[in-house]
């Protein structure tokens, strides 16, 4: 049985790592989800974009989904990327994957095809239908080629009560997701999908973040987030400043690009993506490295 999730505070966008041969590091994967669990994350996220999911096979997908749920033992509540621009072939994967141990999903808009909003409207409207556990919206243009409207955002909020119980908002449209928190039914939570948009984001009415940075900084991250939602914003910004040069050479490069350089600068994971995907370039990995003494020297 699921148990309920409140996605309020720190979710991490788990990372997975590979090993030379471009096969899943399970041991890693085990380890990483240890390091999330014991520094303060409230929650993770399988699966997602920095999961790489996408260049995985699906019984890849199931056999990742399935040793999280197995590793993680209940000591925490997962989230289950579960996305596709096919809106058919994703319901019937709703039907019949394996979601036993997953407290909620997020799905992403779909990518390419450039839907319009009533498109958008009527895909996750048929998410919601079909899926058997809570569906948390990701809106991220840069990535999908379509942008999810505050007023598509909140009618489906509205349509769908503890259904759709909030969405990742990382279209970084401050004036977007301003009216989205003004505007959104009780309950429905807007997180922050970035990382350095998120103290911002949470003293506007955000309730959390799902993360980047967690992957390598959840204890950090995670308090200042904790902070922030304390309304402590002084003592939340000592903690986030520091951070604004890693947060922008994450990116750099792109993600999990960025996250798995950073990892592997701290002996967390190996440095390996999948095409088309490459590690970062030197000097990105020198400023990320530089970037983390500087943080680490702030202590």
């Amino acid at each position: 049985m699921n148990s309920l999730i409140d996605i309020k505070g720190t979710g991490v966008a788990l990372a997975t790592p590979f090993n030379a041969d471009f096969t899943i590091d399970y041991d890693s994967l085990g380890r990483l989800v240890d390091y999330q669990i014991e520094n303060g994350v409230d929650y993770i996220v399988v699966l997602g974009t920095t999961g790489e999911a996408v260049t995985m096979t699906w019984q890849e997908r199931v056999e990742v989904a399935r040793f999280v749920v197995e590793h993680a033992a209940g000591r925490i509540p997962l989230v289950l990327g579960m996305s596709s621009n096919a809106t058919t072939f994703l319901v019937e994967q709703l039907r019949t994957f394996d979601l036993s141990g997953y407290s909620a999903i997020l799905s992403v808009v779909p990518f390419y095809n450039r839907p319009s909003q009533e498109g958008l409207s009527r895909h996750f409207s048929a998410i919601a239908e079909a899926s058997p556990l809570p569906v948390i919206l990701y809106n991220v243009p840069s990535r999908t080629g379509a942008n999810l409207e505050a007023a598509t955002t909140l009618s489906l909020a509205r349509r769908y009560p503890g259904k759709i119980i909030g969405i990742k908002e990382a279209s970084g449209r401050i004036g977007q997701i301003r009216e989205i928190i003004e505007k959104k039914p009780q309950g429905f939570r807007v997180i922050s999908g970035d990382d350095a948009l998120t103290l911002p984001l949470v003293a506007m009415g955000a309730e959390g973040v799902i993360s980047v940075i967690a992957n390598a900084l959840p204890e950090r991250f995670s308090t200042m987030v904790r902070l922030a939602l304390e309304g402590r914003f002084a003592e939340a910004g000592r903690i986030d400043r520091p951070l604004q040069p890693l947060y922008r050479y994450l990116f750099t490069d792109g993600n999990p690009s960025g996250i798995k350089a950073l990892l592997n600068i701290m002996g967390l994971a190996g440095d390996v993506l999948r095409l088309p995907l490459v590690p970062v370039s030197a000097p990105t990995r020198e400023a990320l490295a530089a970037s983390l003494a500087a943080v680490d020297s702030v202590d």
